[in-house]
């Protein structure tokens, strides 16, 4: 199984090159939709959050506000690496368990869209990586729109992730996403062509046929040195 990292920034436009993925039928793991999923209403996570940021982050609803959690947590370190202890070990145990889930349907190639890519060490687990990248004044400006906050939140927002310079030079590809939804498209259709090319051997042996293939091997090893054995006595 290839393991393809897809990051970038708040507002770099990782989430079109997400979905331009699934639209050709390859599938993705999404660390946010994961992570909506921990902080659910009554679950573990939840419980945990309430308890260490009060009740004033909840709604009518009683389940989390997310946006009033993001200003919290965006505008005090402190805050947010606290939420990032609580939360890591569910929505790690989550990423993995949608993976496994893909590896029995036999899925060769998934995509893991993972905005703290680098900073939650799973970049270790992926490749190749994939940045989405653009330059801060795009990002910041394309923030304020899309959020409708202002350039003090925005700027809070970027500056509490990994740098999108940094991240290029970690990557193996990068997707510079300035220009418009045409350049997008441009450029994701080779880099479509660069993770589906065919599977290392390491790759095969790490997919659900590879693995059938290894016991199927096994097997007859097995099988065969019982007929060599009985032979011998």
């Amino acid at each position: 199984m290839r393991i393809v990292g897809l990051t970038g920034g708040i507002a770099s436009g990782k989430s079109t090159v997400s979905n331009l993925f699934k639209s050709i039928g390859i599938p993705v793991v999404d660390a946010d939709l994961v992570a909506r999923d921990v902080l659910k209403k009554d679950t573990d996570g939840y419980n945990k959050v309430v308890a260490a940021f009060g009740e004033d982050i909840l709604q009518a609803s009683g389940e989390v506000d997310r946006a009033k959690l993001g200003l919290i947590v965006f505008s005090d370190p402190a805050k947010r690496q606290l939420l990032n202890r609580l939360l890591a070990p569910y929505i790690s145990s989550g990423i993995f368990y949608e993976i496994l889930k893909l590896w029995l349907r036999g899925c060769k190639v998934i995509v893991l869209d993972i905005p703290l890519l680098f900073e939650a060490k799973m970049d270790k687990w992926t490749k190749p990586i994939i940045v989405v990248w653009v330059d801060t004044e795009t990002q910041l400006q394309r923030l304020m729109a899309r959020d409708r906050i202002s350039e003090e939140d925005a700027r809070n927002r970027i500056n509490a992730q990994m740098s999108l310079d940094l991240k290029r030079i970690k990557a193996d590809i990068v997707i510079d996403n300035s220009g418009s939804l045409e350049e997008l498209e441009a450029q994701f259709r080779k880099v479509v062509f660069q993770v589906s090319r065919p599977l290392t051997w390491t790759e095969f042996w790490l997919s659900r046929q590879g693995a059938f293939t290894a016991l199927i091997s096994i097997i007859i090893g097995v099988v065969a040195g019982k007929k060599v054995y009985g032979i011998s006595l």
